[in-house]
């Protein structure tokens, strides 16, 4: 029997692991290439796994929710044109030592054949990543049927349902009828599948309902806890009452993994590696304001954060040194004639910085609907491993969330990064007299063995000047 041990690849720059998020396949499933068959978490984005040749999935090697280092073997495939060895069965789960061992024993008994009989099958490797092309077919995985059972060699899997998961249905139990990784979030909710309705197609239980399930038999044990507690608390003695402290639990722990393990590290490293520098400019944004209003009011894309970048790659252009990395192994410092414009992006998973490509070539339009995209990508965790690599400089907009200024944390690897404040309406000083202005903090933090005072001075006030007055750009470029 032909078989092909799959290990998780390296899935981006400088990533070491991986998370099992889910498995579109199951065991004696017919898989073709660069068919998605997983979807794995790394610290910087949730990414498709495309299978690297055509054949049937022989074993699976780790469970959804399991951590995976880069190189590990995750699925062993049998190849298509291969006969399994004498009374195996496919729709078993295999061992190390039984996969070797079949191998083995179908290379010897193959014996001179062999060599042909892989020429004439050449393999074929799968564009890592979700990269490969797309899969045409919208219907399900085919099952291949266990030897002896008289069932015709395919088997089309309910193809009118949605291309989602395959379901596996236990024969013990008909009322159970789910995917494994439902199976395994059911455990770990600790809900009884037994006690589960399903929604899905033929009753399938999904997701949502164990989630539902969850959350039901939380409601209940918090309300007979309430009930006991009040029960047994002496009488005048008062018990704790409040929407605070009746639905939040006393102490929650939360595995450090994917994205927030990685933000930690990272920010270790920058803040103990790079000389941290924060300078500070409040000033009058009245006139931005009123430009991007007006070119809303056009139907030109338009917004403040827009512009900022815009001003902060101009500020660039007339100071090099922002733009800049401390190349240590090398003793270099490289500066970079392009801008690779990181935003960064809070989202459900923690903090993500993907980055424009040359967003310098770019116009205030172009700026603002790819910034909005690539928020909206981070957000719904399809930002790609390119869009996380190769930063040049960033911005965080903490003003989002009410807060003036703060000292911002390189992102590692750059030079600068600059921060946003909120725009609030304050008296200022405008020709002479005291009026009611729009006014924001710009906050940037620059590694000081790359930027001196100065240097980060000159960039500061120039970002500032085009915020105060737009027109002035035209002096600068």
């Amino acid at each position: 029997m032909a078989v092909k041990e799959f290990a998780l690849p390296d899935l981006g720059e400088g990533l070491t692991e991986s998370e099992i998020v889910e498995w579109h396949v199951a065991v004696g499933d017919l898989v073709t290439l660069n068919q998605p068959i997983a979807e794995v978490e790394t610290a910087k984005a949730i990414v498709s796994l495309p299978s690297p040749v055509a054949g049937t999935i022989f074993a699976l090697h780790a469970e959804p929710g399991a951590t995976v280092q880069v190189g590990t073997r995750i699925v062993t495939f049998e190849l298509e044109g291969g006969a399994p060895a004498g009374g195996s069965d496919l729709s078993g789960a295999a061992s190390v030592g039984d996969v070797s061992g079949a191998a083995d024993d179908a290379a010897k008994g193959a014996g001179s054949d062999a060599a042909p009989a892989a020429e004439a099958a050449p393999e074929r490797n799968a564009v890592l990543v979700g990269y490969g092309p797309a899969v045409e077919s919208g219907k399900r995985p085919t099952r291949k049927p266990r030897k002896g059972s008289g069932a015709p060699a395919e088997t089309e899997l309910a193809a009118a349902e949605p291309a989602t998961e395959p379901v596996a249905v236990s024969q013990a139990d008909a009322r159970t009828k789910t995917t494994p990784p439902v199976r395994k979030l059911a455990a770990d909710r600790g809900v009884d599948l037994t006690q589960v309705t399903g929604t899905g197609p033929e009753g399938v239980i999904t997701r949502d309902d164990v989630l539902s399930a969850a959350e039901t038999s939380a409601a209940g044990t918090q309300a007979d806890d309430e009930t006991a507690a009040e029960a047994s608390a002496p009488a005048g003695s008062g018990t704790r009452t409040g929407v605070l402290a009746s639905s939040r639990p006393r102490e929650t722990r939360t595995p450090i993994k994917s994205v927030r393990k990685a933000t930690a590290a990272a920010m270790v490293a920058s803040a103990f590696t790079a000389p941290h520098v924060t300078e500070f400019l409040t000033i009058d944004v009245t006139r931005t304001v009123e430009l991007v209003a007006k070119l809303k009011a056009k139907g030109t894309a338009a917004s403040v954060l827009a512009v900022v970048a815009k001003a902060l790659c101009i500020g660039v252009a007339r100071n090099p040194s922002l733009n800049s990395r401390w190349d240590a192994n090398a003793n270099e410092i490289v500066e970079f004639g392009y801008i690779n414009l990181g935003i960064a992006v809070a989202t459900p998973r923690g903090l993500m910085v993907p980055n424009l490509k040359d967003a310098d070539a770019m116009t205030l339009a172009e700026l603002t609907d790819a910034i909005g995209d690539l928020a909206r990508n981070a957000r719904a965790s399809k930002a790609t491993p390119a869009s996380l690599n190769g930063g040049t400089i960033s911005i965080t907009n903490v003003g989002v969330f009410g807060i003036d200024a703060g000292t911002p944390i390189l992102n590692p690897g750059e030079a600068a990064i600059l921060a946003m404040g909120a725009v609030r309406k304050m008296p200022w000083e405008h020709h002479g007299e005291v009026a009611l202005r729009d006014v924001m903090t710009l906050s940037l933090s620059f590694d000081h063995r790359l930027v001196d005072g100065e240097q980060g001075a000159r960039f500061l006030t120039d970002v500032g000047s085009i915020l105060n007055d737009p027109g002035t750009v035209l002096t600068m470029v």
